[in-house]
């Protein structure tokens, strides 16, 4: 595709989206009623293909077998060891629908909410495949979450069902989740029942509401016609931090999503049944939704699942694999690159990689020194890297670096089509080319979220913030070309190995420890993971600081929220940086900590 062939193909989508996306859905996806109506928005809330019949899962396996690729492998599940499963599209699809039986024999149905706290293995794909098959809304909390999140999300949505597993393997360790679900349902009378996962043919001693999976599904039929969903039937909610303490959780709908997942993973990666497929991410979070499971396997592709770390138990581990199993597609975060990039490159070097088409970013801007090395040393300066930005609350890709255009090391790129992107200052107003402002989206697109579970109020902030328009809290830089650059969050969120962390949730945290009187935490550079968080804090009077306390309090965050959330540092002080009406200035420390100029202290309390 020239850049010619893209301007004309973006510009007819954002002069008849409609037509565009009525197009697309016609062709790329199998309906079971055509909706009546393509677009309809009442601001800020939106709706896609009104009307209209499917079901994510019929698109994503039953199609494929119909066309004879039911022996086509689906996935290939590599653990710690190297120990390989597979499943094919036809496998899967029995697989699927012998755990929807299962799932209705405890009485779940459509609508109702279920929650998974699984590994990164072939059934969590089956368990998340089996609620949409169903109708059940499904919510995947990644396996490194503490009792404590994952309780405040299973009482938010009043999840009737939990499926978990005893065990994930990390560096050669088997890290429990079964007694964090446990603490998490304690005295929660509306879970109804437990999936417990057991591995390796352990015994599990049931109790009254637990359910051993094997058990459920062995008893099972393997046919199970699909739910029929209406195009803005929930699919998902997911948990995302918020600048504002407690997470939001975002709602995809079935129409709209699957074919932005669908049609992303097509036209982004160059994706085609049979190819051979990896993403690293892990369903917990949005990349391995949208493009570990429901955009691959609406393509038909055969992606690669991998449990574990990525140097364990070599460091050159991730490029066995992609030798082993012919890896065309490499889909990973900088945060990965940059670990990678620091073991040195003879890791790579015993390594063919020739099979490498595709490399791709996501989850924080790749910078142009660590994008030229994955080029080079990954892609030995054949591949294209394919940049992409976007968020939980988009669904899928909106400012990409498409395969066949000209590449910008250190920009994501051009808008995907049909995403009418802009750059604005704080009133909203258009900025000029290489002038940095907040980027904006003025039209909704399929894929995007609906509303924040249970709190409108939350997701029409995202539609008020600059009025008119959806506001990503990223800053951003378009040059003449109009390739975007992405500088970072311009709100309290942190960005540590691509996980968004609010500041908000992190102080909560802090201050729920006896010592801690208050707290301010800031993202702090760091060359491996982008950002790690550094705290500064503030202890009640009397309380005394050493190493005993700051390892109490870094354990106290990771049974709060999770070990993704602690900081790295803890500084303590006398007396935080606020304004007269008591907010924290967390730029003030920011600006202390990097040694830069502190700006306009004019509001400052002291």
């Amino acid at each position: 595709m020239a850049k010619e062939d893209y301007q004309s193909l973006y510009e007819r989508s954002i002069e008849d989206p409609e037509g565009f996306w009525a197009s697309l859905a016609e062709n790329e996806l199998e309906w079971f009623q055509k909706w009546d109506k393509v677009f309809e928005w009442n601001y800020p809330y939106h709706k896609w293909f009104l009307r209209g019949k499917l079901n994510i899962t019929h698109n994503c396996l039953d199609r494929h077998v119909a066309a004879g690729r039911g022996d086509t492998l689906a996935f290939i599940h590599v653990d710690e060891n190297y120990k390989e499963t597979t499943i094919t599209y036809g496998e899967l699809l029995r697989q699927v629908n012998k755990l929807s039986n299962g799932l209705a024999s405890l009485g779940v149905k459509k609508g109702d909410c279920v929650v998974l706290y699984m590994p990164l293995m072939i059934e969590q794909v089956v368990a998340m495949l089996a609620c949409a098959r169903i109708g059940a809304i499904h919510s995947v909390i990644f396996a490194g979450f503490s009792d404590k999140a994952v309780r405040n999300r299973i009482i938010d949505l009043q999840a009737k069902v939990v499926i978990t597993a005893d065990w994930t393997l990390r560096r050669g360790e088997k890290k429990r989740l079964k007694p964090t679900v446990d603490e998490a349902i304690d005295g929660l009378d509306f879970v109804k029942h437990v999936i417990v996962l057991v591995r390796d043919g352990e015994r599990h001693d049931s109790t009254e509401r637990e359910v051993d999976y094997y058990e459920l599904v062995s008893e099972q039929e393997d046919i199970f016609a699909p739910e029929v969903m209406d195009s803005e039937d929930p699919l998902f909610v997911l948990y995302t931090s918020g600048s504002t303490g407690k997470p939001k959780g975002i709602v995809h709908t079935t129409g709209g999503y699957s074919l932005y997942a669908h049609y992303t993973s097509k036209a982004v990666f160059n994706l085609k049944p049979g190819d051979v497929y990896w993403c690293t991410a892990d369903p917990g979070w949005i990349t391995g939704h949208s493009y570990v499971v429901y955009g691959p396997l609406s393509v038909g592709a055969t992606s690669v699942l991998v449990e574990g770390v990525p140097d364990y138990p070599s460091k050159d581990r991730w490029w066995k694999i992609v030798d082993k199993y012919k890896v065309k597609v490499f889909y990973t975060s900088p945060t990965a690159i940059r670990m990678l990039r620091k073991f040195g490159e003879e890791h790579l070097e015993k390594h063919n990689l020739s099979s490498l088409r595709i490399l791709g970013s996501v989850g924080e801007p790749i910078s142009a020194e660590v994008w030229n090395w994955f080029y080079k040393y990954v892609g030995r300066e054949r591949c294209v890297v394919v940049d992409t930005w976007w968020q939980t609350e988009t669904g899928g890709h909106m400012i990409v670096s498409l395969p066949a255009l000209p590449q910008k090391p250190g920009k994501a790129g051009l808008p995907f089509f049909g995403i009418d992107v802009d750059i604005v200052d704080k009133d909203g107003q258009s900025v000029p080319d290489n002038t940095k402002g907040l980027l904006v989206i003025k039209k909704p697109w399929p894929g995007a979220m609906r509303t924040v579970w249970g709190d409108n109020a939350r997701f029409e902030k995202y539609w008020s913030e600059t009025k008119g328009v959806y506001t990503a809290g990223d800053m951003a830089i378009r040059d003449e070309d109009g390739y975007i650059q992405i500088l970072g969050r311009s709100d309290d969120l942190i960005n540590s190995s691509g996980h968004r962390i609010g500041t908000a949730e992190v102080e909560s945290a802090l201050n729920s420890h006896h010592s801690v009187a208050e707290s301010a935490v800031i993202g702090k550079p760091d060359e491996i993971r982008g950002e790690v968080i550094k705290a500064f804090i503030l202890l009640h009077t009397g309380r005394v600081h050493d190493e005993i306390l700051i390892e109490d309090i870094k354990f106290h965050v990771r049974r709060e929220i999770g070990a993704h959330a602690i900081p790295v540092e803890i500084e303590f002080i006398d007396k935080l940086p606020k304004t007269r009406s008591g907010k924290i200035m967390r730029r003030v420390l920011r600006a202390k900590e990097m040694g830069q100029d502190l700006g306009d202290l004019t509001t400052l309390e002291d």
